[in-house]
């Protein structure tokens, strides 16, 4: 007799050859470049039950340009292994064609010439029509929001994440998990989350002193949907007080807590749950290594680590989705739930092309509403670029580059540091740099510019922190970002080597010369989790840079050597 594991496999691998799960239908569509919103649209509703998924939107309400990483290393058992490629061997693995809007959408290469042909992708009134759409052919669906939402833009900073919240509240989901709405402070979170029209969600969220769950944040909820009995069950970002500064929400620990995770799934079980959803904030690679330890987890609903994929990954008995970032992508789940196990799937990863879709006009003039206090200083324009400017990727982006150039100018610094993070939209040549363009990569709630002397030894000793952060082969190990972003420095990094051996080769660029153990060199950067960091924000020293140079031009950077990949 076939297992379930087996027949999901084998649902997968049909899924990949008939387009089951909708990918291969808008591929092929884009491929022809005849896309359209019913054919983005298109689904063959399955099943009894439909979830929506949207995760790291980053506070970005209007479309934007967003380029996929060049470089995305996995290690140990992850490696090669999706979403761990990239580029050309994405494209192979999904059959994508060259130069087709899945390419766009996907991948990397020749980005700004296929941005100026297929334009800006995301936009929340264009999220709203999908979201309607499903609805109208599955009015029970389930909208998860995966988190990362209140934080990233201008005015989400000038509100303390209330633009997010009334134009989220608008969208109507069912639930959400957390990450950076915790850098709100959390006072100003307690205060949204006890107003919110929705569940909020963390069984890892605890109370510090007491190492309780919190009562704010409830481990899960039920909603009875397709004639079957869900449990959501939501998981924040277990990192919060290593990648974040713990000064701000003292109150909260969190962590992974797969033994509470296992217990609150046999509870959900035990209380008749026919269908258990994991909404996470935990990155791909530690979804993966969770579903293979917790049992019984039917979906994992993935964010943090912006992922966009094509199709599922099965791990054991438990699908786990990635759905990207920046509302660049919504992803549609249909699972069919009998005799409380699920049978069976479609899925479909929907890119929001801005221009295809017809956004929703109620949500667009809401948007609107809430940026219309800021909207001069939004489109003030402080510069123009000649290069791409974008984030994504293990070791640098040209972003970070401009920014770490800033730091180095305007603090008179021989080196600079700027964090790894994976937000922010990206600008093609020719495009003005508005402040709007400039705090959608900087914004956040401690961002001070610092500048201190650091000896070679410490800086050494900060590099190989965060690369033990990134490329321990035990997912659960892997508590950062990106690599952190070298100004005025080289280096070497093979990431195979253990702990305080992969950084080699240190150089100090303007001379060429080794960076010696014993030195004090002249560091800035920004996003300290210290507190009372002293500094000026970092928005205000990267316009000013742009504003002198007129027109930002970024040299191509090779100043990382990566080897062990």
């Amino acid at each position: 007799m076939i297992s379930r594991r087996d027949f999901l496999q084998v649902s997968m691998a049909a899924s990949a050859l008939v387009g089951a799960s909708g990918f291969g239908n808008w591929a092929r569509l884009a491929a022809q470049q005849k896309l359209t919103q019913d054919q983005l649209l298109q689904f063959d509703t399955y099943g009894n039950i439909s979830l929506i998924h949207v995760t790291d939107i980053h506070a970005q309400l209007k479309p934007i340009y967003f380029r996929e990483p060049s470089i995305n290393l996995g290690v140990g058992a992850n490696k090669g292994h999706v979403p761990h490629i990239t580029g050309a061997d994405f494209r192979k693995a999904y059959g994508i064609a060259d130069g087709s809007p899945s390419a766009y959408a996907l991948t990397y290469n020749d980005f700004a010439s296929l941005a100026e042909g297929y334009g800006r992708v995301g936009g929340l009134d264009r999220v709203s029509t999908i979201i309607n759409a499903i609805r109208a052919d599955r009015p029970d669906a389930l909208l998860l929001d995966g988190g990362d939402t209140w934080h990233g833009s201008y005015t989400c900073h000038h509100t303390e994440g209330q633009d997010m919240v009334n134009v989220m509240n608008a969208l109507k989901p069912d639930a959400m998990t957390f990450h950076w709405e915790f850098t709100l402070g959390s006072d100003r979170v307690n205060e949204i989350v006890e107003g919110l029209p929705f569940a909020a969600l963390g069984q890892n969220i605890f109370d510090a002193e007491w190492d309780e769950p919190a009562e704010l944040f409830k481990p899960y909820k039920f909603f009875d949907r397709g004639g079957a009995k869900v449990a959501v069950i939501g998981q924040a970002f277990p990192y919060m007080p290593i990648a974040n500064p713990g000064w701000m929400f003292p109150e909260y620990s969190f962590g992974i807590r797969d033994e509470n995770m296992q217990a609150m799934v046999d509870e959900v079980r035990a209380q008749g749950a026919e269908c258990v959803v994991c909404l996470s904030h935990n990155g791909f690679d530690v979804d993966k290594s969770m579903a293979s330890k917790v049992t019984g987890i039917d979906v994992i609903l993935s964010g943090h680590t912006h992922d966009a994929l094509p199709e599922p990954v099965l791990v054991g008995e438990t699908i786990i989705v990635a759905s990207g970032s920046n509302g660049k992508f919504v992803s549609r789940v249909d699972l069919d739930i009998q005799n409380g196990r699920m049978m069976g799937f479609r899925h479909k990863l929907i890119p929001i092309f801005a221009d295809v879709i017809e956004p929703d006009q109620e949500m667009a003039a809401l948007i609107d509403e809430q940026r219309a206090p800021y909207k001069a200083e939004l489109e003030e324009v402080i510069g123009q670029t000649d290069s791409l400017l974008y984030r994504r990727g293990n070791f640098n982006g040209t972003w970070d580059d401009l920014i770490c150039d800033a730091l180095m100018s305007e603090r008179e610094a021989d080196i600079a540091m700027s964090p790894g993070v994976r937000w922010g939209p990206s600008l093609i040549p020719g495009d003005d740099i508005t402040r709007e363009d400039l705090w959608n990569v900087t914004s956040m709630s401690y961002g001070k510019a610092y500048r201190s002397e650091m000896t070679g030894e410490f800086i050494k000793i900060i590099l190989e922190d965060v690369a033990d952060n990134i490329f321990n082969p035990d997912p659960y190990y892997q508590q950062g970002g990106d690599m952190v972003r070298i100004g005025g420095m080289g280096y070497r990094i093979d990431i195979g080597k253990p702990q305080g051996e992969r950084i080699t080769d240190m150089v100090l660029l303007k001379t060429g010369e080794a960076i010696d153990p014993a030195k004090n060199y002249v560091v800035a950067g920004w996003a300290s989790v210290n507190e009372n960091t002293e500094g000026p924000q970092i928005w205000d020293v990267v316009e000013a840079h742009i504003k002198k140079l007129g027109t930002v031009t970024v040299k191509p950077n090779d100043s990382v050597t990566v080897v062990g990949a």
